[in-house]
């Protein structure tokens, strides 16, 4: 989604000229099918072809500044695993930094107390050169639903505590869940205070639903956070488009500390949207008027610094210009989490991207929000699932959005209202599987809503089918308002729409066996820090009967 159009102007290619001629020649789609466009690839973003391990070890003593200034992460909880996250970098905004090309070794300890007296795990791992020295520690073998500490040492240096957790037993039943749904965390437009808040909350899990970072220029101020302690460097100031561009961008973002306390407090599961590559892409079309096997080398460095510096297990590591984001996570009986990607597999924006009345091409079953794989895997776990609440963290608005008050209304093409056939399968899929507490979690558009997700979104007697919570950004949009100007119109053209707030924060969200119940929590502004955290409305879901109920 764009921000504005200051933003708009793409950058110019950042790849040598000799990787573009080579792109050029293998042609669009074989690098994703021809055995060399691996090795074209990872040549694109600097990375050997075969093995990690060739790199001379540095001897940590020669570390004399804090490698942890990053901070530290965990994700992806299932009932006996947890994974464990960290880059050292003691000069963050450095292209290398602050190491030589050499792996590190680093030692983890976890433990049930903060204190680490009660240690239960502990081990090494390498920080590789070729990964940028990030560390991602897969510790299996644990109990489940458990909260347990976890730490990484190199040489003299202690990284902070992080606090995270293993799922339930698969088949366990009564345990409650409490999760924060987070998006949108453009830095250039304002302070990550919700983070702050966010990390304070007691929850369980934190689903980030998207633009993670945003590949736009960031000035010597840092935009609207107007800095005056302290001056950005130049190599921010420029759009993203190689490795080393992503990977600085990353730097900058969790050097930011009320998203490190988030990390540290509690485990993210994460999926993204478009920003992590660039604005509005589908599949391998750019945004702009770039030859797609060009775009395909930004999107292969894009990936992989994401898979770099995020929690992610093995099985997200990226080839090429491809990655598995799409994955299921089980909370007991409780509830099952189909995270999707909306933008990696997608059919290019119907009549060419932007707000329009629909025409016969949204409707055409070719089209694909999902692509067929990932909506057959979708399908077909709903078909198998045992839980009381199915929940979709996915990116992109999946209710009808209606613009206007006059008919036909514009709506967004880049939602699923550009979507609807295959919005359709989806909620036809739902209801062949028996699908009775459907809950649909979304980023994207820098306000919160509450959707009933309608049957039949043009006939307000039409059945719910479920609920779909939209979380405003964490700082993207700047201070914006309880009620923007479109509020009435948004209101009034779409009576399934139960909410809508503009201002920046969170949501959580409670879950157990009877009932569901949503908290939107906001805060007055993020173009200064220290704004105070209110809830600006609630909502109840019971199990078994779909709707919201404003508490």
């Amino acid at each position: 989604m764009t921000l504005d159009a200051r933003q708009s102007q793409h950058a110019p290619s950042g790849h040598d000229p000799e990787l573009r001629a080579a792109a050029r020649h293998l042609g669009r789609r074989r690098f994703l099918t021809v055995t060399g466009a691996a090795a074209a690839l990872a040549f694109a973003v600097n990375l050997p072809t075969a093995g990690v391990a060739g790199a001379a070890e540095l001897d940590a003593a020669r570390i004399t500044d804090d490698p942890f200034t990053l901070g530290v992460a965990s994700g992806d909880p299932l009932p006996g695993s947890v994974l464990l996250w960290t880059r050292l970098a003691p000069a963050p905004f450095q292209p290398d930094g602050g190491l030589p090309a050499e792996r590190v070794t680093v030692h983890w300890e976890l433990a049930r107390d903060e204190n680490f007296r009660r240690p239960v795990r502990r081990g090494i791992a390498t920080a590789h050169p070729e990964f940028h020295h990030t560390v991602h520690v897969e510790v299996n073998h644990l109990g489940t639903d458990q909260v347990l500490f976890y730490r990484f040492r190199v040489g003299k240096w202690i990284s902070e505590t992080g606090r995270t957790r293993t799922a339930p037993a698969p088949a366990a039943h009564g345990s409650g869940l409490k999760l924060a749904a987070v998006s949108c965390q453009a830095y250039h437009d304002g302070y990550f205070t919700p983070y702050g808040h966010l990390a304070a909350d007691d929850v369980d899990v934190v689903l980030h639903l998207g633009d993670y970072l945003y590949e736009y220029a960031v000035n010597s101020v840092g935009g609207s956070r107007n800095y005056t302690d302290r001056t950005l460097p130049a190599l921010f100031n420029r759009e993203t488009v190689t490795l080393e561009d992503y990977r600085l961008r990353y730097a900058l973002y969790k050097s930011d500390p009320d998203l490190r306390a988030a990390h540290a407090a509690h485990p993210f599961v994460v999926t993204w949207d478009d920003h992590e590559t660039e604005n509005n892409y589908a599949d391998d079309t750019p945004e702009n008027s770039v030859p797609p096997e060009e775009f395909l080398l930004r999107r292969a460095s894009a990936y992989r610094a994401y898979w770099e510096h995020q929690p992610l297990r093995r099985p997200q590591l990226p080839e090429g210009p491809d990655m598995q984001l799409y994955r299921r996570l089980h909370w007991g009986r409780l509830a099952q989490f189909d995270v999707l990607d909306t933008r990696q597999y997608r059919s290019n924006q119907a009549q060419g991207d932007g707000a329009k009345v629909p025409g016969p091409e949204v409707d055409d079953p070719a089209r694909t929000m999902t692509g067929a794989t990932q909506e057959r895997w979708l399908l077909d776990g709903w078909q198998r699932s045992r839980a009381v609440w199915n929940v979709v963290p996915q990116q992109v608005v999946f209710s009808q959005r209606k613009f206007d008050l006059t008919e036909p209304s514009r709506v967004s093409m880049d939602a699923w209202d550009g979507y609807r056939a295959s919005r359709r399968r989806v909620l036809d899929g739902a209801e062949a599987a028996g699908v009775e507490n459907l809950m649909v979690l979304t980023g994207d558009v820098h306000v919160g809503y509450a959707f009933d997700i309608k049957d039949d979104f043009d006939d307000p007697d039409s059945r719910v089918r479920g609920t779909e919570i939209v979380a405003t950004s964490i700082a993207s949009g700047r201070d914006g308002a309880d009620r923007p100007a479109n509020w009435n119109t948004y209101m009034t053209a779409n009576p399934h729409l139960k909410f809508y707030n503009g201002r920046r924060g969170y949501v959580t969200v409670a879950l157990d066996e009877q009932r569901a119940r949503a908290d939107f929590k906001t805060v007055p502004y993020v173009t200064t820090p220290g704004a105070p955290v209110t809830t600006a409305a609630s909502f109840v879901m019971e199990a078994g009967e779909p709707g919201l109920r404003p508490v």
